[in-house]
């Protein structure tokens, strides 16, 4: 019955390589998983996910949850026992900081005072 407290992985990127297969117990949070993905993310990729709000996994169309674990996570349909169960990974694009981008793309604006005396 040990056997049953682990899961086979594997994490389909967006450009279409994985990381993996691997197992995984199924007690693992989905959040802790995340920062082992960052772990073994591609270096040569030109986005690399920093913290593990900046991901999302997602298994059977349901978008993976980071506070419960991987048996509460797992949907069983179509699984079969000793398959390797692919999740998708999705890359939350970059924001950019509203103050930086503003002065990078407008012009400086100059102070302009008027007083008008009536």
């Amino acid at each position: 019955m040990a056997g049953e407290d682990w899961i086979e992985l594997k994490f389909r990127l967006a450009d279409g390589t994985d990381i993996g297969p691997s197992k995984y117990n199924q007690s693992m949070t989905v959040s802790s998983l995340k920062e082992k993905i960052i772990s073994q993310w591609p270096k040569d990729s030109e986005n690399i996910p920093k913290t593990v709000n900046d991901l999302k996994l997602i298994n059977a169309g349901k978008i993976l949850d980071n506070n419960r674990t991987l048996a509460e996570s797992r949907l069983p349909v179509g699984e079969l026992p000793g398959m390797i169960i692919t999740m998708h990974v999705v890359l939350r694009p970059p924001t950019l900081d509203k103050k930086s981008e503003k002065l990078q793309n407008d012009p400086p604006m100059k102070n302009r005072c008027a007083c008008t005396i009536l």
